[in-house]
């Protein structure tokens, strides 16, 4: 019965062991991903900040700018995508909506973000697009890759619709969780104007006949966790202006908004949780499961052969079985 028992236990080590690297490599790949549904809000502050008076258009410090972030998954849009790429695909509608404290809208803009659900990669199709203009992403947006790398990554920026890179600073701890932080500096550059303007009868169409243009400049900053790829806290060091063209007095230029742009502390704290619970989720395809198999292959090993050693000794019982 040592003899039968040993073969069970060897087949059994054989087969924890040739599941291990297939739980890594060849499941993990295949069953973590983003899902199509997915929604998830974040409200942002800059406290103070300046912000303009369209009544006179002048610069003026106010006590606190809220942006408020949707991500908001569109099941029906990725299906259609998926028919058409053979791969699984999520599409986000975005929104980035900022109130001044007043709580009225300084600006609105819309976005459409296509991905792979595994890597996070851009997926171009119809409908990808910022503020109702057609876009074609290169490169990473909201969301890092699962187990992400301590390097460099293009990231999309809205405002100028291309992508820059955002550069690996280091690993820091933060909220208990050891995090990769990355930077990216915008220089100043010339972007559209929103196609929904906070002045009734104000269009861009107009601003634009007026000679007037809209510039930005930002510094980005984001703590992302690399086991699920997900940022816990975001920041901007953000600056807008409008220069030139009969609007200004002087033809001169003036801060349209300004502030650092910081995380509201409860979302904060909401987002840590949340990325907390999905890394668990993520290391048990990736490390847990895998690691757990070998050693369970490993042991099981041990006793295979130690049975089957008690049974070649001489005058052992096991070999009349």
């Amino acid at each position: 019965m040592r003899r039968k028992a040993s073969l069970v236990l060897l087949a059994l080590a054989v087969f924890c062991t040739a599941l291990a690297p297939l739980m890594r490599w060849y499941a993990f790949p295949r069953l973590a991903k983003i899902p199509p549904s997915q929604y998830q809000e974040m409200v942002l502050e800059a406290k103070p900040a300046t912000l303009i008076d369209y009544g006179t258009m002048k610069a003026e410090k106010v006590p606190k700018i809220s942006i408020v972030q949707t991500l908001k998954g569109n099941v029906e849009a990725s299906e259609k995508v998926e028919r058409t790429v053979d791969r699984d695909v999520v599409v986000w509608d975005a929104l980035s909506y900022v109130a001044g404290p007043d709580g009225k809208m300084v600006s609105e803009i819309p976005e459409r973000y296509i991905f792979d659900a595994h890597t996070q990669e851009p997926v171009h199709a119809k409908g990808e697009a910022v503020d109702g203009e057609p876009v074609r992403r290169d490169g990473i947006e909201y969301k890092w890759p699962f187990l992400t790398e301590k390097r460099d990554y293009n990231y999309f920026d809205a405002q100028t619709r291309t992508s820059a890179p955002i550069h690996y600073k280091g690993t820091r701890r933060f909220q208990g969780l050891d995090v990769y932080y990355f930077e990216q500096t915008i220089p100043w550059t010339k972007v559209p104007l929103p196609k929904k303007m906070p002045v009734k009868g104000v269009t861009p169409e107009s601003v634009e006949k007026m000679g007037t243009t809209r510039w930005y400049t930002t510094k980005r900053m984001f703590w992302v966790e690399p086991v699920t790829g997900a940022p816990i806290n975001g920041e901007e060091i953000h600056k807008e202006e409008l220069r030139g063209g009969d609007l200004l007095p002087g033809g001169g230029k003036v801060t349209a908004f300004a502030g650092h742009v910081k995380m509201r502390p409860d979302y904060l704290a909401a987002t840590v949780d949340l990325v907390s619970s999905q890394r668990t989720l993520v290391l048990l395809l990736t490390s847990y499961l895998p690691w757990g198999l070998l050693t369970t292959g490993a042991a099981l090993l041990a006793m295979s052969l130690y049975l089957e050693a008690r049974g070649r000794r001489p005058g052992g019982r096991a070999m009349t079985a």
